[in-house]
C-alpha cells in the first residue's frame, strides 16, 4: 500500500494488500490481519484495533499461544543477537533494555527464564511509556498468576502494543 497508510487505504485495499501493510501489528501472526480484513469497512483507527483484538480473543487457545510465544523475551537471546523486529527492538530500545547493565541484563534473564518455566511462554507487556524498573517491578507479581489469568493478561498487552503500533502506522 501506499504511504501515508490511511483507514479508506485500508478499507479499499485488497485482502493481500491489507494483510501485508497490518502483519506485523501483532507479533509474526498475520493471521490477526487476514482475519480483520473479512469484517471491514473500519470507520475509525478504535474500530480496526477492536476487529483485531477480537480477531484474537475468538481465535483458539492454540492460535493465542502461538501469538504470544511469537513475542520475543525482553532483553532476551534475540535482542543481545539483533534479530527482533523493527518494532520490537524500538519498543525495547525506547524503554531502555538496549542499555542495561550486566546485573541488570542478568536480572532480566533470570525473570524470563523463571516466567518462561512457569508459564512456556514469554512475558508480554507494553513497554511504551516504561522504563526498565517498571518493567522488572512487573514480572514478580504475574509470577504469582495461574496460566489462565496470564494468558489473558499476555494478551490484552499485546493488544495495548499493538494498539501503539497502529498509532504509528496508520494516519488519522
Amino acid at each position: 500500500m501506499e504511504s501515508p497508510v490511511t483507514i479508506d487505504g485500508l478499507n479499499k485495499a485488497p485482502a493481500e494488500a491489507f494483510t501485508a501493510t497490518l502483519a506485523e501489528v501483532f507479533e509474526s501472526s498475520p493471521w490477526v490481519a487476514t482475519r480483520a480484513a473479512d469484517v471491514r469497512p473500519f470507520l475509525s483507527l478504535d474500530a480496526l484495533h477492536s476487529a483485531m483484538v477480537a480477531a484474537v480473543r475468538q481465535a483458539s487457545v492454540e492460535d493465542q499461544l502461538r501469538l504470544i510465544r511469537a513475542h520475543p523475551d525482553l532483553a532476551g537471546k534475540a535482542a543481545l543477537a539483533g534479530e527482533l523486529t523493527n518494532s520490537s527492538a524500538r519498543e525495547q530500545a525506547g524503554a531502555g533494555l538496549d542499555s542495561l547493565t550486566p546485573r541488570e541484563l542478568a536480572e532480566f534473564q533470570a525473570l524470563n527464564e523463571a516466567y518462561r518455566s512457569r508459564f512456556q511462554f514469554p512475558f508480554i507487556i507494553a513497554v511504551k511509556g516504561l522504563d526498565k524498573y517498571a518493567i522488572l517491578s512487573a514480572y514478580k507479581p504475574r509470577l504469582t498468576h495461574d496460566r489462565e489469568q496470564e494468558i489473558d493478561t499476555a494478551i490484552m498487552e499485546i493488544a495495548k502494543i499493538a494498539r501503539f503500533r497502529l498509532d504509528e502506522l496508520v494516519t488519522h
